[in-house]
């Protein structure tokens, strides 16, 4: 073995202390000051406009969202596709630092997870081949109804037909759902109104009528989805708010879906 001289310890020395600063670095430490911490953000990106993929990334009304609380908050975000039920084990287990994926505030939800303030109304509508003789939830109890699994539009039709019906298909996600419904499998599909009405509209040779039904549908809110008891929360709800007030959430409303917001409304519900 060579014996190490005092000019070779140094330049050990020094190596090793640049080493232990990009390592330091590259683990989202703000020892430079001005550095970012980047959070994990997980999403189901099967659901446009809300959040798809284009290529190899993820875009969509609610990645345009979460970007811009984030960095109101004071954070980055890497946002990344795991599919709707790996999304909530990832929050569940703080792998992932919070979610957005047109997640439904319920009251089941949040006796596990905490939400932002809500940020989008929705509610249930019914996708069917035009001329069907479905008018209405009252025309869908006889009927074959295909939902994402573990979403609001399954508790429609659970509500509809009964919580363990042969009649509900349930799919991962809601280009299943829809793919079952122009084959022939089901009559009609319950989801989200953004995600089938902006199915319509980007498929306008597929022959499908959106059918709302404001008695049988309550209106449902939106919100950011993180671990319970999450100190990213107040944060959240806090920059949620600013870019409520400072014009810039009405911005991506209005790109995504060509109108404005009810903050007003969205506001009463906090």
């Amino acid at each position: 073995m060579k014996k190490i001289t005092k000019l070779s310890f140094l330049m050990i020395f020094a190596l090793a202390m640049i080493l232990s600063a990009c390592g330091t670095k590259e683990a989202g430490s703000n020892a430079g000051g001005d550095e970012k911490k980047t959070l994990k953000v997980v999403t189901n990106a099967a659901y446009a406009p809300m959040e798809y993929m284009e290529g190899d990334k993820v875009v969509g009304f609610d990645v345009d969202l979460i970007k811009a609380v984030a960095k109101e908050a004071g954070y980055e975000v890497k946002v990344e596709h795991t599919g709707w039920e790996s999304m909530f084990v990832e929050v569940t287990d703080k792998i992932a630092d919070l979610a957005v994926a047109a997640i439904t505030i319920t009251d089941e939800r949040k006796e596990g997870y905490d939400f932002s303030v809500p940020y989008y109304a929705s509610s249930n509508m019914i996708l069917v081949p035009k001329g069907s003789d479905i008018k209405s939830v009252e025309d869908l109890k006889d009927k074959v109804i295909s939902v994402q699994n573990g979403t609001t539009g399954q508790e429609a039709a659970e509500a509809i037909l009964g919580e363990n019906s042969k009649d509900i298909k349930k799919f991962e996600d809601i280009n299943l759902a829809i793919l079952e419904l122009m084959n022939g499998g089901a009559d009609a599909v319950i989801a989200d109104k953004p995600v089938l009405e902006g199915y319509i509209t980007n498929n306008p040779d597929q022959n499908l009528a959106v059918i709302g039904d404001e008695a049988a549908f309550t209106k449902d809110y939106l919100g950011i989805m993180f671990p319970k008891g999450s100190e990213l929360k107040t944060k959240f709800d806090e920059a949620v708010n600013k870019l409520m007030d400072n014009g810039k959430f009405a911005e991506i409303y209005q790109k995504w879906f060509g109108k404005d917001p009810d903050i007003d409304d969205l506001k009463a519900q906090q």
